[in-house]
C-alpha cells in the first residue's frame, strides 16, 4: 500500500505533467484562443448595452410579470456572458490578466463569480452566516453585480474607439451626440415625466443638459417626476464634467487600461503635465468636482432649510441638485420661477445667492487652472515642511503660477466686478428698486456670474433696460476660462485679443503678459474663435427670426445668444418656440458645447505642413 508521501509526489507529477501539457496547448492555439477572446469581448459589450437597455426598461415602465419574467431571461443570459469571460480570461490568459488588471476590476469580476453561487450552491437551510447569505443569494446584488460590470465594459470599450489613430475633434461629437440621444429616449420614459413630454421638447431638454445650457422649454418643476430630475442631474454631471473625462475614469480606474493614444488625448484634456500624473490628475479633477458640490449642497441646505416648505428629503434633494448644477454651469432648477422664486428672495434668503456664486465660479475658472493652484499649493506646503525641519529643499519653480492661470484670474476677476458694478448701476431703480443696499449689492454679484454661463435668474431678464440686456449678452459671449464647465468663447480668447490690441496700439512687436511672449499660434487661434463666434452668431439669430416673426426680436436674439454660448438665460421666448426652432437651438447648444474650431477641425481634417509650399509673404491694406 503506498504511503501518503508517495501519493502526494504522485499528484504532484500529475499537475506538473498537465500544466505543461496545457501551457503547450496554449501555445500552439495562442492565435485561436484570441479570436474566442475577441468574440467574448464584443459579446460581453453586447450584452452590456443590453443590460442596460433592460435597467431602463424596468425603471422607466409599468411591467405585467409576463414582461418582468423575459427582462430577467435576458438579464440571465447577460450574466452568463460576463461569467463565461471572466472565467475565459482567468484560465487562459491568467498572466495577462494578473498584470492589467486593478484591485477594483478584480472586485467587479468576483462579484460576477459569486453570481454563480446560487446556481451551483442552492440556497442553504442552515446558512453559516446569514447576513452573508442573505446578500449573495439577493437579486439586489445579483443587479447590482451585472450593473458594475456592464458599466465598465461600456466605458472601456469606449475608450478603445478612441485608442484609434484617429483625430480626436471628429469622435467626441459622436460621443456627446450619443449621450444628447440616449437621454431624450430616457426623459421618453413613463416614469421620469408625470404627464409625458413630445420627443422635441425632450430632445431640447437632454440636449440643453448635456451641453451644460439650462434652456428649457418646459417647467422642470411640474413636469419631471424625481426619476426625471435624477435622469437630468446624470446628464448635467456628464455633460459639466466632459464625455471623454467620465468614460475614461471607469475605463482607467476599473479596467487599469487604455491606449497611449487615448491617454495622451486626455492628458491635453485635462491639461496634465505628464503620463505618469495622468491619472493622479483625473482623480483630482473628479475628487474636487465631488467635494466642491458636496460642500454646495450643505451650504444651500443650511441656507434654506425650513423656509420653502419642504420635507428634510425634499430639501437635501433641492440642495444637491442645485449644487450640482451650478458647478456645471447648468442654469437648471427644480424651483417654480426658478432662482427667483418669492421665498428665495426674502431677506434671511441672501445667503443661497452667494453660496451658488461661489460654486459657479469655481466650475467656470477652469479644470487647468484648478491643476495648477493643486500644483502651487502643494510645493509651498513641501518648502515649509522642509524649512520647519530646517532641511534644504530642491528648488522648485520660482513662478508656481503659469502665464494661463495669470492671465484666466485677472480677466475673470475683472469681469465679475465691472459685471456687478454695471448692473447695479444699471438696474438700480429698476429690476432692484425696493431693495435693501445688501440685497441690491447680493443680486447685482449673483446677476454678474450667472450670465457667464450658468444661466440662473434671480429677478426677471425680460424687466431688464436694453442696456442692461446688452452687457448681459457681452457677458454670455465671454463665458468662462477654457477647458471649464463654462460655455461662451472663453476668458482666455478674450484676453488674448485684448492683449493683441494693446501690442498693435503700442507698436509692440510681440504679445506679452507676465513677462511672457503667447505665441502667434495663439493669437491666430483667439482671431479664428472670435471671428467663428459672430459669424454663427449671426446666422443662427437669423433663421431665428425667419422662423419666428411672431415673437420679438429683442428676445429671440436674447435667446439665440443663451443657446450658443450654452447659457440658459431666457426673456420667455423658448416655450413659445416651434419644433424646428427647437432644433435649431439644439443645434446651437451643440455647436457652442463642442467647440466651433474643434468641430471645423474635425470635419475638415488636419492638412500636413510638409505638402504645403511657402509663398512670398505680402501685406493687405488694414484701415
Amino acid at each position: 500500500m503506498p504511503s501518503f508521501s508517495d501519493i502526494l509526489r504522485s499528484l504532484s507529477r500529475r499537475s506538473r505533467s498537465g500544466l505543461r501539457r496545457f501551457e503547450r496547448f496554449t501555445h500552439r492555439s495562442a492565435a485561436s484562443l484570441r479570436l474566442i477572446a475577441s468574440i467574448l469581448t464584443v459579446t460581453a459589450f453586447v450584452a452590456s448595452a443590453a443590460c442596460f437597455a433592460g435597467f431602463i426598461i424596468y425603471m422607466g415602465f409599468d411591467l405585467s410579470q409576463a414582461d418582468t419574467a423575459s427582462l430577467r431571461r435576458m438579464l440571465r443570459a447577460a450574466q452568463a456572458v460576463f461569467i463565461l469571460r471572466v472565467a475565459y480570461g482567468l484560465i487562459f490568459f491568467f498572466r495577462p490578466t494578473c498584470r492589467q488588471t486593478t484591485w477594483v476590476k478584480w472586485i467587479v469580476d468576483c462579484m460576477i463569480l459569486l453570481t454563480l453561487l446560487p446556481w451551483i450552491y442552492p440556497h442553504p437551510e442552515h446558512p453559516w452566516l446569514p447576513w452573508l447569505e442573505r446578500m449573495l443569494y439577493s437579486e439586489a446584488f445579483l443587479y447590482s453585480s451585472l450593473g458594475a460590470y456592464a458599466l465598465v465594459t461600456l466605458c472601456y470599450g469606449i475608450i478603445r474607439a478612441v485608442g484609434k489613430r484617429t483625430n480626436p475633434s471628429p469622435l467626441l461629437s459622436p460621443l456627446f451626440l450619443i449621450f444628447i440621444f440616449s437621454g431624450s429616449l430616457l426623459l421618453m420614459l413613463p416614469k421620469p415625466t408625470y404627464a409625458g413630454i413630445s420627443y422635441t421638447d425632450a430632445l431640447f431638454v437632454s440636449t440643453s443638459a448635456v451641453c451644460i445650457t439650462g434652456l428649457t422649454p418646459v417647467d422642470v418643476y411640474t413636469n419631471f417626476t424625481p426619476m426625471g430630475v435624477t435622469i437630468l442631474a446624470a446628464l448635467i454631471q456628464i455633460g459639466g464634467l466632459g464625455v471623454m473625462t467620465f468614460t475614461s475614469f471607469f475605463a482607467i480606474f476599473f479596467s487599469g487600461n487604455a491606449s497611449i493614444y487615448s491617454q495622451m488625448l486626455l492628458r491635453d484634456m485635462i491639461y496634465s503635465r505628464s503620463m505618469s500624473a495622468l491619472v493622479p490628475t483625473l482623480f483630482y479633477i473628479l475628487g474636487f468636482t465631488l467635494t466642491v458640490e458636496a460642500i454646495g449642497a450643505v451650504a444651500i441646505w443650511l441656507s434654506v432649510t425650513g423656509t420653502l416648505g419642504m420635507t428634510l428629503e425634499e430639501e437635501m434633494a433641492f440642495a444637491a441638485f442645485h449644487s450640482l448644477s451650478s458647478f456645471c454651469n447648468a442654469g437648471f432648477s427644480t424651483l417654480p420661477q426658478g432662482m427667483s422664486n418669492p421665498m428665495l428672495l426674502a431677506a434671511g434668503n441672501n445667503s443661497i445667492y452667494w453660496v451658488t456664486t461661489a460654486i459657479v465660479v469655481a466650475g467656470s475658472i477652469g479644470f487647468p487652472i484648478l491643476v495648477n493652484l493643486r500644483d502651487a499649493v502643494v510645493c509651498r506646503i513641501s518648502e515649509l515642511r522642509a524649512r520647519m525641519r530646517h532641511r534644504e529643499h530642491e528648488p522648485h519653480n520660482v513662478h508656481p503660477f503659469n502665464m494661463n492661470t495669470k492671465i484666466v484670474i485677472t480677466t475673470f476677476m475683472a469681469l465679475l466686478i465691472a459685471g456687478a458694478a454695471a448692473f447695479l448701476w444699471l438696474e438700480w431703480d429698476n429690476t432692484l428698486a425696493g431693495m435693501t443696499l445688501w440685497q441690491k449689492i447680493t443680486q447685482a454679484a449673483f446677476n454678474s456670474a450667472t450670465p457667464r454661463s450658468a444661466g440662473f435668474s434671480s429677478v426677471n431678464p425680460a424687466s431688464f433696460r436694453d442696456i442692461t440686456l446688452v452687457a448681459v449678452i457681452f457677458l454670455m459671449w465671454v463665458g468662462g476660462a477654457a477647458q471649464s464647465t463654462g460655455g461662451g468663447v472663453k476668458v482666455n480668447t478674450l484676453a488674448a485679443i485684448l492683449l493683441n490690441l494693446r501690442a498693435i496700439v503700442t507698436g509692440r512687436p510681440y504679445v506679452t503678459a507676465f513677462q511672457r511672449t503667447i505665441s502667434v499660434n495663439s493669437i491666430r487661434r483667439a482671431n479664428a474663435v472670435i471671428a467663428l463666434s459672430i459669424i454663427s452668431y449671426l446666422i443662427f439669430s437669423l433663421l431665428l427670426l425667419g422662423l419666428e416673426p411672431q415673437l420679438s426680436t429683442r428676445s429671440l436674439l436674447f435667446e439665440s445668444c443663451s443657446a450658443l454660448f450654452t447659457v440658459g438665460s431666457s426673456l420667455g421666448a423658448t416655450p413659445l418656440l416651434s419644433d424646428a426652432s427647437k432644433i435649431l437651438l439644439c443645434a446651437a447648444m451643440f455647436l457652442g458645447r463642442v467647440g466651433i474650431i474643434s468641430l471645423l477641425t474635425g470635419i475638415a481634417g488636419r492638412q500636413k505642413a510638409a505638402i504645403q509650399p511657402r509663398y512670398p509673404s505680402d501685406n493687405i491694406i488694414i484701415n
